[in-house]
């Protein structure tokens, strides 16, 4: 089995979630990451084969929302990890299929805006202070990590898969390793982007 180097210099306290994650994967044998990998795999082909446009954005989702759950409340009882795993990557395919049928269901309760300007106006102010926070917590990476975030990201599926492995042979890594180095990264600006919006 081949160890998998995990890097705990490039995020600040989301290490400490991300390495609460590995141990609540391992179940209690240290596997060097390597159980980590292994259900990311899964959680990537399952939203694969469901054909939903980004896998494997969807498979970090999914792992992002079970270390918030472990961050939160200390232990998660259901065993083993992997089912605990799918049960959240199936709430998280519901929400991005229900994303990609665009469709707004009408709401009896809700009050009725004379002032359609006016909600345009708070949407369109509420993004630009999300991009502001998020362009400010990029600004505090170092050079090389918010280079590698944004390369990560970019693009579509085809080209985006390319490119992570134009990333990865350029550092050096694997790609499973470039992927649980994003995932930090990943981890660390959404706290700091949520923590600068509710500053503000």
């Amino acid at each position: 089995m081949s160890v998998v180097t995990l890097d705990r210099r490039d995020s600040g306290t989301s290490g400490t979630s991300f390495t609460r994650l590995l141990r609540w994967l391992d179940d209690g044998i240290d596997s060097k990451g390597e159980r980590y990998l292994e259900i990311r795999r899964r959680l990537v082909a399952y939203f694969d084969r469901r054909n939903r446009s980004a896998p494997d954005t969807l498979a970090d989702e999914t792992l992002d929302r079970v270390s918030r759950t472990l961050e939160e409340s200390g232990r998660i009882k259901v065993t083993p990890p992997a089912r605990y795993c799918y049960v959240v990557a199936r709430f998280v395919l519901l929400e991005d299929i229900r994303r990609s049928q665009r469709e707004i269901p009408f709401d009896e309760t809700r009050p009725i805006s004379l002032d359609p300007a006016a909600n345009r106006a708070e949407t369109d102010e509420a993004a630009e202070r999300s991009l502001q926070c998020l362009t400010r917590c990029l600004n505090r990476l170092k050079p090389e990590d918010r280079n590698l975030i944004v390369e990560y990201y970019r693009d579509a599926k085809r080209q985006r898969i390319d490119r992570r492995r134009e990333l990865a042979r350029g550092l050096g890594i694997t790609m499973n390793a470039l992927a649980i180095r994003t995932w930090r990264l990943r981890a660390s600006l959404e706290a700091c982007v949520a923590a600068c919006r509710n500053r503000r």
